[in-house]
């Protein structure tokens, strides 16, 4: 692998992969589980603290190993070939695939609202209970159409990642000043922080609406389980550490990349928040029929950013938004194909993963990695389980970001002599705060979702056996 990539391509692939649809949806569901603009606002510092100071620790690391790979090395490293190879299991299953897919659907569904032919009630094929849309056959598409463009070579990815980051950057950040300053000339955003912290959960059955306050226990709880949307949406960060080995300097660029990176999306993500509060009420009514009365809570599809964008633009802001949503979403699969696929090549340098999987195209990049990423994330773009994901992915993320800081600490008595060109920023303490807190979310997920976390967790340890049978056989395939 040639080394090419500069700090503003390693920061494009932070923030281009972190920036997705999740950003313009996800309030909506953590509204109804908090209920109140103060601790809608808690959930996104949370996660941005959280997720700044995993990027921070990753720094370490990535400076020690500055290798193709990135977590899987590290896990390696710190523990055994085992918990890398389950890592990387769980990476090709679960958190990469799995996101790649969802991205790429909600890539369709916005294409659907100028081509409406496109839309997931457009059934085009019944194969028993499996009915599969426009919308699935158009993310397979994207999906296919990314891994070919990034087959090409890594200046294709890289112009295709600059220029979309680049694009939604502007864009976010332009439509968060006028929301801000159309919002703040009236009553709304006073309105939303009158009783900021009084939280209660928003449930609709059968049509009727049901408001249960919220306080000690069940509000802990509550903010646990509302972590899984701003997590999400928040979650990607890491990519940058796969292509370690074509970034320039990648000792000095990746801390970097990954500070600046994540920096800057946490701050338009609270921005956003804010803009979307000076727009829209937090609370609503799902039975109401304009956006105002509907709230932030029961946004249409919960599709708060086009919500908000209708009280600037009127009618055409759901066209603007989808506009910018397509942008966002393949600027983010684009960062996800990219760096997905260095991670089976690390693993197959390793003997385990296909041997295939370890050698590069005429293109000099791990082809053979990116179809076979390619072909499961299609496949997962056909399963319909799109919500899912999102517990899912969340879940694994965390496990494996707790496993791997936790590896600072190994790595510094095991390999004390090691050259560490940056050390974490307020070690031991930061680390071990993130570890508290991450193992924190995973427990109230695991309790109250186990319906997707379980299932997340069984995957997770199917890596162990598959592990003792790659090494017999993977080598030869």
């Amino acid at each position: 692998m040639k080394r090419t990539l500069g700090l503003l391509d390693a920061t494009m692939i932070v923030a281009g992969s972190m920036i997705g649809s999740g950003i313009f949806i996800v309030s909506a569901d953590i509204a109804r589980t908090v209920g109140s603009s103060g601790f809608l606002l808690l959930e996104w510092v949370i996660a941005g603290i959280v997720t700044i100071i995993a990027a921070l620790s990753y720094g370490e690391l990535a400076g020690m190993m500055p290798k193709a790979g990135g977590q899987y090395v590290y896990l390696r490293e710190a523990y055994n070939p085992l918990v890398g190879f389950v890592y990387g299991w769980t990476v090709f299953m679960v958190i990469q695939c799995g996101t790649i897919a969802a991205v790429a659907v909600a890539f369709a569904k916005f294409t659907a609202v100028f081509l409406p032919s496109l839309g997931v009630d457009n059934i085009l094929i019944t194969l028993w209970k499996l009915k599969i849309s426009a919308a699935q056959l158009f993310a397979i598409a994207m999906v296919i159409f990314l891994t070919l463009i990034n087959s090409r070579g890594i200046k294709s990815g890289k112009f295709i990642q600059d220029l979309f980051t680049t694009t939604k950057l502007i864009a976010l950040f332009g439509l968060i000043a006028l929301g801000l300053f159309v919002g703040l000339k009236t009553n709304v955003f006073a309105d939303n922080f009158h009783d900021m912290w009084n939280a209660s959960s928003a449930v609709v059955k059968d049509g009727v609406m049901t408001r249960t306050p919220l306080s000690g226990l069940s509000l802990i709880t509550a903010i646990g389980v509302a972590m899984v949307g701003s997590l999400f949406a928040s979650d990607a960060w890491n990519n940058v550490t796969f292509i370690a080995g074509e970034i320039k300097n990648p000792q000095k660029n990746i801390p970097l990349s990954l500070f600046a990176g994540t920096t800057i999306v946490i701050i338009i993500y609270l921005l956003a928040n804010l803009a979307y509060l000076a727009l829209l009420p937090v609370s609503g009514d799902p039975n109401t029929a304009d956006a105002m009365g509907r709230g932030i809570q029961f946004a249409t599809n919960d599709r708060v950013g086009t919500a908000a964008a209708s009280m600037i633009f009127g009618n055409t802001a759901a066209y603007i938004m989808a506009g910018l949503i397509m942008v966002s979403t393949f600027g983010c699969n684009n960062g996800l194909i990219l760096s997905g696929a260095r991670v089976y090549y690390a693993m197959a340098k390793d003997g385990l993963f296909f041997k295939k999987a370890g050698t590069l195209n005429k293109n000099e990049v791990p082809g053979f990695s990116l179809t076979i990423q390619c072909i499961w994330a299609c496949v997962l773009c056909l399963s319909g389980t799109y919500g899912d994901l999102l517990d899912y992915t969340v879940l694994a993320a965390l496990i494996f970001y707790i496993l791997t800081i936790s590896g600072i600490f190994i790595l510094r008595k095991k390999q004390p002599d090691t050259e560490r060109p940056y050390k974490v920023f307020g070690y031991p303490f930061l680390p071990a705060l993130y570890i508290i807190i991450a193992a924190a979310i995973c427990i109230d997920l695991i309790i109250n979702k186990p319906q997707n976390t379980v299932p997340c967790v069984i995957i997770v340890l199917a890596g162990i056996p598959v592990y003792y049978l790659s090494k017999r056989g993977m080598e030869m395939i």
